[in-house]
């Protein structure tokens, strides 16, 4: 038996890339789950994929509020508690700021920071009555270093981390812990959210680089390491970088 075995575990962003790895992963590891994404079709797959799983799916969008509480509600309805949030929906249209790509800022604050968030306000007050929970969020090593062409994608990445921090804080005598896993370049979905095709193809192609990209699965053993670990031990930050990253 896991440290991870029998928690309940909502995954948000799970039909693909980081989030599918870490369901089956999870999964493995004996964990209950209910798992988020807007692409009904993947859930399904991925949950027919886990036939020996404890795990079922809703449709939702991270972005709506009532979305996200309908997901909690769910995990509530089958289980009666919350062990782990994990936050992991994200997009990543960059761009320089001189292109004012106004729609491309505002989706990027609406999941990457807003979708955050609404998963927080929806589990928190069950962790304080618990007292006790989890809340993992997948950041970025954009989150740490900034670099051209990604400013506002940067910001929103340094907004989760101090959001993850202050939670920290606030939440410590309620036992109730917060995780940030910033990964590097990660051989994903998520180059399809860049508009700009240079930019696209090249995030595409590097990600398949043994040494310049990662794996979902390597993402996903950090994931389970800080779920694995005991309630009187807060990993805060896992930065994840491929061997041959300068950033």
């Amino acid at each position: 038996m896991t440290n991870i075995e029998g928690k309940v575990v909502v995954m948000m962003g799970a039909s693909s890339g980081i989030g599918e790895a870490t369901t089956k992963k999870l999964a493995q590891d004996g964990a209950k789950l209910v798992v988020e994404a807007r692409r009904e079709d993947r859930l399904q797959v991925l949950v027919q994929s886990l036939p020996n799983a404890e795990i079922s799916y809703a449709v939702a969008d991270v972005t709506n509020k009532e979305d996200v509480q309908t997901v909690v509600d769910l995990a509530m309805e089958k289980y009666g508690r919350v062990d782990v949030l994990y936050n992991n929906a994200g997009v990543m249209p960059t761009a320089p700021v001189s292109e004012t790509r106004f729609d491309e800022w505002q989706q990027m604050l609406d999941i990457n920071i807003m979708g955050v968030l609404n998963g927080i306000a929806a589990v928190l007050p069950i962790m304080k009555k618990q007292q006790s929970g989890q809340i993992i969020a997948t950041d970025s090593i954009a989150g740490h270093v900034v670099y051209p062409g990604s400013a506002v994608y940067c910001g929103t990445k340094f907004a989760v981390r101090a959001i993850m921090e202050g939670l920290r804080q606030e939440e410590r005598e309620n036992n109730i812990r917060s995780t940030i896993v910033s990964p590097g370049l990660v051989d994903t979905e998520l180059y399809t959210t860049i508009n700009d095709p240079v930019n696209r193809e090249w995030v595409k192609n590097n990600a398949k680089i043994e040494g310049v990209g990662l794996s979902p699965s390597d993402i996903a053993d950090a994931v389970a390491y800080a779920i694995s670990t005991p309630e009187s031990v807060a990993v805060s930050e896992i930065l994840i970088r491929p061997t041959k990253s300068v950033k």
